[in-house]
């Protein structure tokens, strides 16, 4: 039912939307009012409000208070999504770093508008609320603290993470938690735990990076699985390549999924659990966008189905709330005890105090209150960069839809080259990550990602009239 539901208001968004690229709905004319749509397409009036709000998420209309909808003086056009990726289900080798490294240089300049960075705003996170926290941690930490989180970590922030999953129908305990230096090594924990040089391992396409980096670096092999815009991983090549070759693990994002933005829907987490645990393949979730989602709901991870403990989650509070802290955590599953085994062999533990001061924050109760206000303010921002490139990027481009996070995925002219697009807006001061470095055999050469987690000043407006200028001389 759910399904059917979410297919009318599609539609039905659609529909109205090609009044408005057909020019019968002009630029400032009020949309007819929900109850007309509603009885002229024979749907419910919540259908018409799902629209309404799809068309503004688009910046195709936007709501005036006590007065209605009215198509937005830009909507001159509806910006269609990209298609699903095609890549090649081969068995390849992996060597990206060089070429990553050189393109994404240029995002750590403060002078150059930051459209290709990994990470939002740093004015999103309460940073004197917690220097206070760390201002605290400091003073309560001891000698021995040092040895007492090894290699686990600290007690109580281990108890905050169990009791946040525990509140979102998890079934977590402080047991289950590992902390670690970000998301980022405890993805590579598991991926060490459950591989050995040369293993093959399958990843998303176009994917996160550092997934490709992290194989790189421990000699094994990939196949790229392909990722649908909205939902996610291709359930039914990820079941060919099952049956064709020997996955040692899968890593792969179910929440906003770097760089496409895609949500896997709750029985498709469901399906792939399960579809891992009947050829026993473990899977690592890499889920630190699960707490950036747009609207009032948060969507469980797949470690939410896993009754097998193939399932091995890892996040961190980098996204969120404090990049610099490097703080994140894992729940590994059946491989907790190898997972600890290699945290004490390589980093032994997460710095103390960053630890110490996130659970006192935690603990005081403002991280939900931040992050409600966090999301308002990327969703503003999400709508805002899709009106500006429905003004000023040319017809052909194509954007996704993301329903939580901070990236676009665009997709340009086919013959458009997305590393000389990253050349002439970092001439001019604009950062980009080009479609290539998301793909191990440098695929998606007319794609470019770019990120909606900074203020839409005039500074980031000017950014995309220029790179919407760079794009349309390439035509």
């Amino acid at each position: 039912m759910v399904i059917e539901r979410a297919k009318r208001y599609e539609q039905l968004a659609e529909t109205l939307s090609a009044l408005i690229r057909d020019g019968r709905l002009q630029p400032g004319a009020r949309m007819p009012a929900v109850r007309v749509v509603s009885a002229q397409h024979h749907v419910s009036p919540s259908t018409v409000f799902q629209a309404y709000e799809l068309m503004e998420s688009r910046g195709l209309i936007r709501a005036r208070a006590r007065s209605g909808h009215y198509v937005n003086e830009q909507a001159q056009r509806v910006l269609d999504e990209p298609s699903s990726s095609r890549p090649a289900a081969q068995l390849s080798e992996v060597d990206v770093s060089q070429r990553v490294f050189s393109i994404l240089r240029a995002v750590k300049d403060p002078q150059v508008v930051p459209l290709g960075s990994a990470f939002p705003s740093p004015e999103l996170f309460p940073w004197a609320r917690l220097k206070q926290s760390l201002a605290s941690a400091n003073r309560l930490v001891s000698p021995w603290s040092a040895v007492m989180h090894l290699p686990a970590g600290n007690e109580l922030l281990r108890r905050q993470i169990a009791w946040r999953h525990l509140a979102a129908g998890m079934s977590v305990s402080a047991d289950d938690v590992i902390i670690t230096n970000g998301a980022l090594e405890g993805l590579n924990l598991c991926l060490q735990a459950v591989t050995r040089p040369g293993d093959v391992v399958a990843i998303e396409s176009p994917g996160f990076y550092a997934a490709q980096q992290a194989l790189e670096r421990l000699s094994l092999r990939a196949v790229e699985i392909p990722v649908d815009p909205r939902e996610g991983v291709n359930l039914a090549a990820l079941t060919d390549v099952l049956r064709r070759d020997s996955i040692r693990a899968c890593w792969f994002m179910t929440n906003y999924q770097n760089p496409v933005g895609a949500l896997m829907p709750d029985a498709k987490k469901r399906e792939l659990v399960q579809l891992l645990a009947r050829h026993e393949v473990p899977l690592i979730e890499d889920d630190v966008y699960s707490e950036l989602y747009f609207g009032d709901t948060y969507r469980l991870p797949a470690k939410m189905y896993d009754e097998n403990g193939l399932v091995m989650y890892c996040s961190s509070f980098s996204k969120t709330l404090a990049p610099g802290y490097r703080v994140g955590w894992v729940l590994p599953g059946r491989f907790g005890e190898k997972v600890e085994q290699l945290k004490l062999m390589t980093t032994l533990s997460a710095s103390v105090p960053a630890q110490v001061a996130i659970a006192d924050y935690l603990q005081r109760g403002s991280y939900d209150r931040h992050l409600r206000k966090m999301r308002i303010a990327l969703e503003s921002q999400y709508q805002q960069m899709v009106q500006s490139i429905a003004q000023h990027f040319p017809f052909e481009v194509k954007v996704t839809r993301p329903q939580g996070g901070y990236f676009l995925w665009l997709e340009l002219p086919e013959h458009i080259d997305a590393l000389v697009v990253h050349q002439r807006a970092l001439a001019q001061g604009i950062s980009l990550a080009p479609g290539p470095i998301f793909s191990i055999k440098q695929e998606y050469k007319n794609f470019i990602r770019l990120n909606f987690g900074h203020a839409h000043t005039d500074k980031i407006e000017q950014a995309l009239v220029t790179l919407g200028g760079i794009v349309a001389a390439m035509l």
